[in-house]
């Protein structure tokens, strides 16, 4: 493929232009990704407010009489600030009457209502703000409870002592005095969420200091370890046999978020003051427990179903899409790797009974209608589920698993960077063949530092893996359409001549091959990219045996390609090679056309507008969407365009 050499063979154009391209591609999920982001600390600081009210309302006023002035006047300044911060939050269709309530709030304090007003009324409001602006609830992994205990002795034990009874050697000269951890009464309305945020962002106007520098993980360790002091180990082994003889109670506690955000007054609520104290001692100190479940489990997913549904139902249009979205990327992509190695006809259906519900929801579709297309989505979750039991795992899928990824991934990026070496063996160029080698070289190797990174330091979110992919496609896309234009007019014997005598050799400049490089690069590493997730599910459903020979099976294959593209490709004559290589960076440009704007699609960047009856075939980039065969057919169109401009500029023989 001559193919990327079109832009670069002009000795006036410079290269970092589409330098300038890759790095927004690769970039732009990030700045969008931290964009989202951008309110999640506001919002965590209103919630923690309104847990502090609904918490400590009942120790400033008490039968309609203030009984302590200074928490009054806490509690005063606490619903003031939860009004003026709701204020400076994103708009969306929900923030006027969380505004409303918060009002509401403000002037029940005034009034001196019941402790059991105030307390519905933050509880609730706080529980509309999550439903309206999402934000993570929960530890990415269970904590380690000795890595808090560590934590607390050198951060927390001078104040509040080292069992946590608010009596350590620094508490007399705090005021107002540290809290006991060992408190029951508070400790029961206290969740292990609202702990986490107090020793993230302090509390204002208490000696009790942010510990924000310290890393989420060990935050989430030291919210555990104060989370356990108010309920006895000697309770923690009746706690175990509830948890492992009662489903109801598995159930109840489904994963991290949910044992983080009940309190335990909530969970005695649900299953009875006898299993909640016990629960609370052995979950609080073995938090693995929750997360051992069966793999494919989609909890989370039909969770933001069912809010997304009431989200609608009351008329909270932009946290139904928020919530319908989130159910597809934080709960069901993780899993789709692994579902699309073992029943890719169902990740197919999901996908666009998916997109059938966000569209739904994005056109304000009647209540009836929305319900129907989440229960499909729902139903389909189910199989799903079924699907991805562990007892499915059998080692065959494994290895058909891998084979297939690396084979489909590793085919797109293969043509091109293969078309671009016989090019430049064809023109006696192979002086500048290192920076190709070294573009898809780099490539693995970044692919590499992506996997180690979102392994071990950072999570790579649903959306931002969607993003990456879909920029990606859209800016080869753009580019193979140049090339494939630009190749096509050079497939005329007088046409090449004309180009020889242009003195290829110095037009192919230092800024040229550098722009081979990045191109390279940047085809290579959108392969790599999806490759590694693909792979990263798979091996966590064990057999890594099978999926390491399925991943050999396929390079080996790959190899055997490639030799023969290069081989057969030095045969042909360089016009013919001209004329087949337009052809296939035609079609490739039209396949990833697609895939972009469907993977724009999956992010949420762009709307759904499903075609029912409309083929889908992913390898091609063929999706049943509006914009999906629109992007495709604008591709075809200018390619069609470019090459019949190009016949028309040819000579016709006398």
């Amino acid at each position: 493929m001559a193919v990327f050499l079109l832009p670069a063979v002009s000795s006036n154009m410079s290269w970092r232009p589409f330098v300038r391209l890759i790095l927004a591609a690769l970039l732009a999920p990030l700045l969008f990704s931290q964009t989202a982001r951008a309110s999640e600390p506001e919002v965590q600081t209103i919630w923690r407010l309104l847990d502090y009210v609904a918490v400590d309302y009942p120790g400033a006023v008490s039968g309609g009489k203030i009984v302590s002035a200074a928490e009054y006047a806490e509690m005063t300044e606490f619903a003031a600030q939860v009004e003026g911060r709701l204020k400076r939050l994103p708009q969306k269709t929900a923030k006027p009457q969380l505004l409303v309530r918060a009002a509401a709030l403000r002037h029940s304090i005034a009034a001196k209502s019941a402790p059991a007003t105030v307390e519905e009324q933050s509880r609730g409001l706080a529980d509309a703000l999550l439903t309206s602006y999402p934000v993570p609830l929960a530890p990415r992994s269970a904590p380690d409870l000795a890595r808090g205990a560590k934590l607390y002795t050198e951060n927390c034990a001078m104040c509040h002592g080292a069992t946590g009874a608010g009596n350590g050697p620094g508490a007399a000269q705090l005021d107002p005095p540290p809290i006991a951890f060992t408190d029951g009464a508070r400790a029961r309305e206290r969740s292990l969420f609202a702990l986490y945020q107090v020793i993230t962002q302090g509390l204002e106007g208490t000696s009790m200091a942010s510990f924000g520098d310290l890393s989420d993980a060990d935050r989430w360790a030291l919210s555990f370890y104060v989370g356990s002091f108010a309920y006895p180990e000697s309770t923690r082994s009746a706690g175990r046999k509830i948890w492992e003889k009662d489903a109801t109670v598995r159930a109840a506690i489904p994963d991290l978020a949910g044992l983080v955000g009940k309190t335990p007054a909530k969970l005695a609520d649900e299953l009875g003051e006898d299993k909640a104290g016990p629960l609370t001692a052995f979950l609080r100190r073995q938090p693995e427990a929750v997360i051992q479940k069966p793999a494919g489990s989609l909890t989370l997913s039909r969770e933001r179903l069912e809010a997304s549904l009431k989200a609608y139902a009351a008329g909270d249009h932009d946290a139904a899409s928020d919530l319908a979205l989130s159910a597809y990327l934080d709960g069901f992509e993780p899993v789709e790797p692994v579902l699309a190695a073992r029943d890719p006809d169902l990740m197919a259906k999901i996908e666009m009974a998916m997109g059938h519900l966000r569209s739904a929801i994005g056109k304000r579709r009647p209540v009836a209608e929305v319900e129907a297309a989440n229960a499909e989505v729902a139903r389909l979750f189910v199989e799903a589920e079924a699907a991805l039991a562990p007892e499915q795992a059998s080692a065959s899928s494994s290895f058909l698993g891998a084979f297939g990824v690396l084979l489909r991934e590793g085919l797109e990026a293969l043509l091109i960077v293969i078309a671009m070496m016989a090019f430049l063996r064809k023109t006696g160029r192979t002086d500048v063949m290192g920076y190709v080698h070294g573009g898809w070289v780099s490539a693995l190797a970044v692919g590499a530092l992506t996997w180690f990174v979102a392994t071990y330091f950072i999570g790579i979110s649903g959306a931002s893996r969607e993003l990456t992919e879909g920029f990606g496609s859209l800016f080869a896309a753009i580019i193979l359409i140049s090339v494939g234009i630009w190749m096509h007019g050079k497939s005329n014997a007088e046409a090449w001549q004309r180009y020889i005598k242009e003195k290829i050799s110095a037009a192919l400049s230092r800024r040229s091959a550098w722009f081979l490089f990045g191109l390279t690069f940047l085809v290579v590493y959108r392969e790599v990219f999806e490759t590694i997730l693909f792979y990263a599910a798979l091996w966590a459903q064990g057999n890594g045996g099978a999926m390491l020979a399925g991943a050999a099976s396929a390079a080996g294959l790959l190899a055997v390609i490639a030799w023969a593209m290069l081989r057969y490709s030095a045969r042909l004559p360089i016009t013919q090679f001209f004329s087949w290589s337009a052809a296939l960076i035609a079609i490739l440009a039209v396949v990833l056309a697609g895939k972009g704007v469907g993977g724009l699609q999956e992010a949420g960047l762009l709307g759904v507008t499903p075609v029912t009856g409309f083929p889908r075939i992913t390898m091609l980039g063929i999706y049943p969407t509006v914009q999906t065969i629109l992007a495709q057919l604008a591709a075809a169109i200018i390619l069609a365009a470019g090459f019949w401009l190009n016949r028309a500029k040819t000579p016709r023989p006398a």
